[in-house]
């Protein structure tokens, strides 16, 4: 059984947030069960916890940094902990996407990674193992908070309108993420827009892909398969995404007639009307 002093705390994320916890708890002179007992979990998950074998929750993290009067130290460290679950060849991109003042991307069969509800990632994330689903389910979600954060980026999406009915989880997953999506219809930083089946062929048929813009950088492409992701700032190869992303826009229903597509397909496929 692994022990906590065993371990490498500079070795990950993981690692270093097990050690911060041991040390909080033993600071404050509590057993592993009785922090479990004062935050509603067992002594065991702690335990776990602090040997890096099990990756904490965001729930864990804000119930234990209170339990223990860290003052947000777990908090902080929490995002990194959650980053170090995302596949080993997306944290580069997701970290370059966290510091983004504009994303733009196209997807042609899943709703992106960043509008996407637990459920529905969930689903996604399962297809061909469980294993760790909590700690990789999490891992996409927290990228979420860069939407709600102070000085966010915009976010400009458009989705295939094939994406609205592949029954990702079945009707009720669906359900839950349409209305996910229709939840930014009045968002100032979030624009979803639906590329309809009658646009026929357009600029996005090769597949789909991401445009990140900086403040004080060069702008990213970025694509991926399925054995990793693919990350380009060759000036020629950015110009080109973001002409079809231009060519993918002008194709795509407005705002307004997007978010009334997807309330339609809601109603229609997932007999539920918003």
């Amino acid at each position: 059984m692994a022990h906590i002093r065993d371990l490498d705390p500079g070795s990950s994320a993981l690692a270093y947030y097990g050690a911060e916890l041991r040390r909080l708890r033993e600071a404050a002179g509590l057993t592993q069960k009785q922090v479990g007992d004062i935050i509603y979990c067992t002594g065991s998950l702690v335990g776990q916890i602090e040997t890096a074998r099990k990756a904490p929750t965001r729930e864990f993290t804000e119930r234990v940094d209170a339990a223990l009067g860290a003052e947000g130290a777990l908090i902080r460290l929490w995002p990194l902990v959650s980053r170090s679950a995302l596949p080993g060849w997306f944290q580069p991109y997701a970290e370059m996407e966290a510091t983004a003042t504009t994303i733009y991307t196209y997807q042609a069969q899943l709703v992106h990674g960043l509008l996407q509800t637990d459920a529905y990632a969930r689903a996604v994330l399962g297809v061909l193992s469980k294993d760790r689903l909590d700690e990789r389910a999490s891992a996409r979600l927290e990228r979420q908070s860069i939407l709600q954060r102070k000085g966010r980026p915009v976010l400009w999406a458009i989705l295939g309108e094939g994406v609205l009915h592949q029954a990702v989880g079945g009707p009720e997953v669906m359900r839950g993420q349409l209305a996910h999506l229709l939840s930014y219809r009045h968002d100032d930083w979030v624009h979803i827009q639906v590329l309809p089946f009658a646009a026929g062929t357009h600029a996005g048929q090769l597949g789909s892909f991401n445009i990140l813009r900086f403040d004080d950088a060069p702008d990213i492409a970025y694509s991926e398969g399925y054995d990793g992701g693919r990350t380009t700032i060759d000036p020629q190869q950015v110009g080109d995404r973001s002409l079809r992303y231009d060519l993918l826009q002008a194709a795509a229903l407005s705002l307004d007639k997007s978010a009334d597509l997807i309330a339609s397909v809601m109603e229609d496929r997932y007999g539920e009307r918003p």
